[in-house]
Formats: C-alpha cells, sequence, structure tokens
C-alpha cells in the first residue's frame, strides 16, 4: 500500500507539473511532510527528485533552442558553490541531531512557498511586461547590471532551494523575467529549467551524503511522475490553466503560512 500510495503522489505531482509547470519542491516536500517523513528526508528526497525530472525538460527546451546557456552558467556560478557552503555550515552533526535543523528547514520551506504563491498571483502581468518589454524605471538599473544580479540571484537560489527545495521554479523565472526583460518568456522558462537541474543535484547530493535521501522513496515517486508528467503536458491545451494556477495558489500560500508561522 506505501508503494502505491509514493507512486500516486508522484503521478499527482507529475501531472500537475505537466500542466502547470509548477509543483516540484512546491507541492512534492509538503506531500512528503504529509506522509510523516522527517522534513530533511522530505527536502533531500524532492531535490534528487526535481534534478531527474527537469532534466529531460532541459533537454527538450535545449533542443528546440530555448535555452540561453550565458543565463545559465551565470547562474550556476552564483547557485551551485552556495548550495555546497550551505550543507557544510549545517553539516554539523551537533547541529543536524538537535530541534533547531528541522525548524530551519521548516521555516525556510514556508516562506519559500508563500513567496511562490505571491509570485503566481503577479505571474502573468510580469509575462507581460517581459513580451511587450515596457519595464519599470527600475529596469533601467536592472539592464546596466543584468550579469551582476544573474549571479547575485544564482547565490540567492543556492540558499533557499538547498534550504527548502523550493526557488529553482516560479520563484526563479519570475525574477528572469524581470532581469532578461528583453529575452522571449520561453528562453526564460527554458534556461530557469536548465539551471534547475545542476543545482537540485548538488543540493540533493549533500543531503544524500548526509544520509537524508530515501531512494526507494525517490524511485517510487520517479514511477509515477515520469509518465504523469508527459500526460499531463499533452493534456495541458484541454485543461483550465488559470483555474489550476489559482487552486496552487491558494494551496502554497496556506501551507506557507502553516510552515512558516503556524508550526512554529
Amino acid at each position: 500500500m506505501e508503494l502505491i500510495l509514493h507512486i500516486s503522489a508522484g503521478a499527482l505531482v507529475g501531472f500537475a507539473i505537466g500542466i502547470t509547470g509548477i509543483g516540484g519542491g512546491s507541492l512534492m516536500t509538503p506531500l512528503l511532510l504529509l506522509f510523516g517523513y522527517p522534513v530533511p528526508i522530505a527536502i533531500g528526497t524532492d531535490l534528487l527528485y526535481a534534478a531527474i525530472t527537469k532534466a529531460g525538460g532541459a533537454l527538450s527546451h535545449h533542443q528546440a533552442g530555448n535555452v540561453d546557456w550565458s543565463i545559465v552558467r551565470l547562474l550556476a556560478i552564483g547557485s551551485v558553490p552556495t548550495a555546497i557552503l550551505v550543507h557544510v555550515a549545517i553539516s554539523e552533526a551537533t547541529f543536524q541531531n538537535s530541534p533547531r535543523f528541522a525548524e530551519l528547514l521548516t521555516f525556510s520551506l514556508g516562506v519559500m512557498l508563500i513567496i511562490t504563491a505571491i509570485l503566481l498571483l503577479f505571474c502573468n502581468k510580469l509575462r507581460e511586461k517581459a513580451v511587450e518589454n515596457k519595464p519599470p524605471l527600475l529596469m533601467h538599473f536592472i539592464q546596466r547590471r543584468r550579469s551582476g544580479l544573474t549571479f547575485a540571484m544564482g547565490i540567492l537560489l543556492g540558499v533557499c532551494v538547498t534550504l527548502s527545495s523550493v526557488g529553482a521554479g516560479a520563484f526563479a523565472a519570475a525574477i528572469l523575467l524581470t532581469i532578461h526583460s528583453q529575452i522571449r518568456v520561453v528562453k526564460i522558462i527554458g534556461s530557469d529549467i536548465a539551471h534547475a537541474v545542476p543545482l537540485t543535484f548538488i543540493a540533493g547530493l549533500g543531503y544524500l551524503f548526509n544520509g537524508y535521501v530515501d531512494l526507494m522513496l525517490l524511485l517510487s515517486l520517479l514511477i509515477g511522475s515520469l509518465p504523469a508528467i508527459a500526460l499531463g503536458s499533452r493534456l495541458s491545451n484541454r485543461v483550465p490553466e488559470k483555474t489550476l494556477q489559482r487552486l496552487l495558489t491558494v494551496i502554497l500560500l496556506g501551507l506557507g503560512l502553516y510552515y512558516a508561522v503556524f508550526n512554529r
């Protein structure tokens, strides 16, 4: 029964990813917590799950010419070393065996879920601004410092994703749309997915080396999610995406408030 439950969970999240492009860390980690897994195992397993599931998407976007590798490189130069440093900082056995470790990860998860939910509310406006290339006054400052801001964003993502497993999707794409408003939206999304692969893989490896990844759980989730992602992608034009996105926003906001505020 447990195996079937995990495969079903993977299929559910995979279907959501296929239709909306959202749901990796944002839905999978809270779902694993609901199943009773400790926070570090939920986050660590989800990070490797994300790396594997996003790899196929990154390849597809690359083949379609929808990846700006200069953006990916700048992000990774900031994010990957930061993810390693975060693991070094939290790897002390005394800290990992204390309640503070789980509290830090839970609070980080809650905050990132809230931020992701808020960004989902405004993602359509961000996309419109990116397509129309009519940025606000702040964009004059941003445009002159794109490389530095992209690198700094990579550092921020390295911290957020490693501590919560959330941030390499809607959060990263929203900021990239602001920094690189002159680039097509589909290329921003492709670059975001391509960058998420090395970041989530390295961050996930850190949890694996510390014993916080359940490999059988990971396999079960992948068995359910990989075909479900493909199915969701094919059905994406037939399903009311806006309705699902609003539902996801409410769910993520509620979960974020629970983990960041009420579960302390």
